[in-house]
């Protein structure tokens, strides 16, 4: 099993429970791994045979910047059916980090695993 990665996508989004959550965007980041078979893109070094880091990315951007979520975990859930469902990838694990959330803590968040892992 090969992994794709994308490390501190930060995206701008309205996310929270509280009033005043709701009136702003607040930067959340992502850290994802996905599995993938890369030998075929590794043989022919044509991006049409590989998981496109930029494809996933650019798609994520366009969904967090419109979402409005309360909770990290749901919003977390919905990025890894995008992932799974549109880009086929058979295992995903995303960390959602909202920085700022609790004082005295850099970040908080979720880390959640969806699919089977290949071996």
């Amino acid at each position: 099993m090969d992994i794709v990665f994308i490390h501190d996508l930060q995206i701008e989004t309205v996310i929270g429970i509280y009033d005043w959550e709701r009136k702003i965007k607040q930067i959340i980041s992502l850290d994802i791994e996905m599995a993938t078979d890369i030998a075929k893109a590794a043989q022919s070094d044509d991006i049409e045979d590989t998981l496109s880091y930029k494809s996933v990315a650019k798609r994520l951007i366009e969904f967090v910047e419109q979402s409005e979520y309360e909770l990290v975990e749901a919003l977390a859930e919905e990025i890894c059916k995008i992932i799974r469902g549109e880009f086929a990838v058979p295992w995903v694990k995303l960390t959602l980090h909202k920085p700022g959330a609790v004082r005295g803590s850099k970040s908080v968040g979720v880390i959640i695993e969806r699919g089977e892992k290949p071996v």
